[in-house]
């Protein structure tokens, strides 16, 4: 039996009965293979077994006594706990920065068991996808992320560094992995479902194969031209969504070296020039511009700018490096 379901029938049989008459909302949300649906035998080797969050009205009160496996709390506490805010009272530009995508796919998937008020329908509503200008923020510094190593690939394995052209190679798979999954407005989540669940995205079909090339070629070479394809082919589909100008997504040449790359340069520069949001704005301006060209200098959402499942797994941490990504003091 899958997580979901245990725990659908533990709430059923086990919780439901004691709280008749009581307003609550119950689920399986937040951290947890199962909450994704990515759940196996291997799974239950640790922390798996029959649990529920039962969720209170705001402030509310309970003397229920429910059984092992029951998270009690309020609605507003259980996301503050996990994001550092109450969806319900809106989502704004830090609140949508400081929040890893991991964190927001395990609070929009999962499973919902009963919510008869839309406690639950309303805050996961709110964390459906950003808006449009904070999403032409992030995807520019998906595509400035691209841009900053691209020609890595190309450098390195021209001066017979194997192994160093190959971890530039796979960051890069890694990024452009993460890229089709704000292409396709779904939130990524952590590396270890990573691959699976980009497997499951309709440009998967197209760009998997070059990513898989790319991983496992032989020479700079091919790792050089299966990058091109595949960050090609995410260009083309980043000029389809319509945020900002076309921008032509053929490979070309870097500078005058014998290196192939994107420019994926080009894509954080009209994405950025689209935005119209005056906080956004602000803030691509309070970060600056690059020396050399007119790119900006974008961290982006804090799993962009950082890597630390220390970090990236505690809410209070996350918040506490909005200045790091550009953000004003709170």
């Amino acid at each position: 039996m899958n997580g979901v379901e245990l725990a659908r029938r533990f709430y059923e049989q086990e919780v439901r009965p004691l709280l008749a008459g009581s307003e609550h909302a119950a689920a399986l949300l937040g951290n947890g293979s199962e909450v994704l649906g990515y759940d196996d035998e291997v799974s239950t080797d640790h922390d798996f077994g029959p649990r529920v969050q039962v969720l209170l009205p705001p402030e509310a009160t309970t003397s229920h006594h429910l059984p092992e496996g029951t998270e009690l709390t309020t609605v507003d506490s259980f996301f503050r706990r996990r994001l550092g805010f109450d969806p319900a009272d809106g989502v704004d530009l830090r609140d949508w920065l400081c929040t890893p995508t991991q964190t927001l796919a395990t609070l929009t998937a999962g499973a919902v068991f009963h919510d008869p008020d839309g406690m639950l329908a309303r805050r996961r509503a709110a964390l459906t996808w950003y808006p449009d200008d904070v999403w032409r923020y992030v995807l520019a510094a998906g595509w400035l992320r691209i841009g900053q190593e691209e020609a890595f690939v190309g450098r390195t394995g021209g001066t017979g560094d194997d192994v160093g052209s190959r971890v530039v190679a796979a960051r890069l798979v890694r990024d452009l992995m993460r890229l089709a999954f704000l292409i396709e407005r779904r939130w990524a989540p952590y590396s270890k479902w990573l691959g699976r669940a980009f497997a499951g995205l309709p440009l998967a079909v197209t760009v998997g194969p070059p990513l898989a090339a790319a991983v496992a070629a032989p020479g700079w070479r091919e790792r050089e031209a299966a990058l091109c394809e595949a960050g090609s082919i995410l260009g083309a589909a980043t000029d389809a969504l319509g945020l900002a100008e076309h921008v032509d997504p053929t490979p070309r040449q870097f500078y005058t070296r014998d290196i192939r790359v994107v420019g994926a340069d080009r894509f954080a520069v009209a994405l950025t020039e689209a935005v119209r949001d005056p906080e956004v704005s602000a803030l691509i301006d309070r970060l600056g511009r690059r020396h050399d060209d007119a790119v900006g200098t974008l961290p982006g959402a804090i799993d962009q700018a950082v890597d630390s499942v220390d970090v990236l797994c505690h809410p209070d941490r996350c918040r506490a490096a909005a200045r790091v990504l550009g953000l004003p003091a709170s």
